[in-house]
This record gives C-alpha cells, sequence and structure tokens, in this order.
C-alpha cells in the first residue's frame, strides 16, 4: 500500500477478541485555532484547484450526480507538514481509543475542498475497491464559521437515524473509511475543509 506520510511511532495495539469501545465517529473541538485556521486557507492556490472526482473501481471519474465540488491537493511539505503532524497525533489518539485498526499514515495527499452554491457530496463511503481498499480512517476539517454559509451539513447515516456533525471552525471529526456519510448542498456561501485518509494494511 503506498503511503504518501507515514505515522511515527504508531503505539502498539494490544489484540483482543472485540472492541467495546467503537465509536461511529469521533470529534475535536478546535483542532486548530482561528489564526491557525487561517494560515490554512492561505494555502488555496486558484491556478491549482480542480474539480472533485470519484473512485469507480480504482477509477478516478467526474459523476457530477454524486461529487461536485472543488479541490487542491495539499502534498507534505515544509508548508503542510504541520497540519499532517496535528492530524496524525489527533488520528492515532482516535484509534487507540475507538477503533484500534492497523494503520500506517495517509494513504494520499490531504485535499482542500470548498464547496460553493448547489455544491455537494451525496451519500458514499470512502472506502471500496481497487486503491481506496485500504482506507482505515477518514478525517474532515472545518475551516469556516457558521456563519459564511448555509447548508453544506456533514452527516452520517447511523442505522436509519442521520446525525448532523459539527460545524465549529477548526474542529476535526474521524470516522470509520466504511461509514455512510454525505455533504449536503450549500445553499448560500463557501464551506471549506480538509478531508483526508489514513489507510494500513488489508481487513483480515
Amino acid at each position: 500500500m503506498p503511503v504518501v506520510r507515514s505515522i511515527k511511532n504508531l503505539p502498539v495495539i494490544p489484540k483482543a477478541e472485540y472492541n467495546p469501545d467503537f465509536a461511529d465517529y469521533v470529534w475535536y473541538t478546535k483542532l486548530f485555532n482561528e489564526s491557525e485556521v487561517d494560515r490554512i486557507r492561505t494555502l488555496w492556490d486558484e491556478e491549482a484547484v480542480i474539480d472533485a472526482a470519484v473512485d469507480n473501481a480504482g477509477e478516478e471519474q467526474h459523476k457530477d450526480e454524486l461529487r461536485k465540488s472543488r479541490i487542491l491537493f495539499l502534498k507534505p511539505s515544509l508548508k503542510t507538514d504541520w497540519i499532517y503532524e496535528r492530524l496524525s497525533m489527533a488520528c492515532v489518539q482516535a484509534n487507540m481509543n475507538r477503533y484500534k485498526f492497523d494503520i500506517q499514515g495517509f494513504q494520499s495527499d490531504l485535499q482542500l475542498a470548498t464547496y460553493g452554491e448547489g455544491n455537494f457530496f451525496d451519500w458514499h463511503m470512502d472506502f471500496g475497491s481497487g486503491g481506496i481498499s485500504n482506507r482505515k480512517l477518514s478525517i474532515t476539517v472545518q475551516l469556516c464559521d457558521e456563519s459564511e454559509y448555509e447548508g453544506g451539513d456533514l452527516q452520517f447515516m447511523i442505522n436509519q437515524n442521520t446525525v448532523t456533525a459539527s460545524k465549529v471552525k477548526g474542529t476535526a471529526i474521524i470516522f470509520p473509511s466504511f461509514g455512510l456519510h454525505r455533504v449536503m448542498p450549500v445553499t448560500k456561501g463557501v464551506r471549506m475543509s480538509i478531508v483526508g485518509w489514513i489507510g494500513g494494511p488489508h481487513y483480515r
């Protein structure tokens, strides 16, 4: 499995027959403070932005009926390493406390994503066949204040219940990549977030 940035000093997770601590998602309120969020937002480069695609059996395809947003890849670098490190620490903690997956690191570059008016991402999982079959944890970070946009709620389908995640600026939400989720259409303004995935060996 390719790893664009490994997580250093991963703790050993004791083996057990079952996991009583599993949670459908966890969040860290204001993992990034106001000035840090502003610093992340300055990384947006209109010339490097592309339309978001979806993975279809290992092939990237544009499907406007499923996903419509714009993204910028944040490759590991001197400018972004601190973001990767902060998210690594949060993911290690969430994994130790709740999931206990065998993880290695970021499977692909972080994405800086924007959802303008009418943009959305319908119900989907981040896990699937081909290149995304090693995804274990999904991460999203709220980079906008709630007053900057309307709609755009990140929601999870948990059994038959739809649950809306926190919209507090700077909050990181971590959940298993096989969890069903969506981003509701933005009706006003622009929603900006970070999205990323932690991978590891195949489930077995």
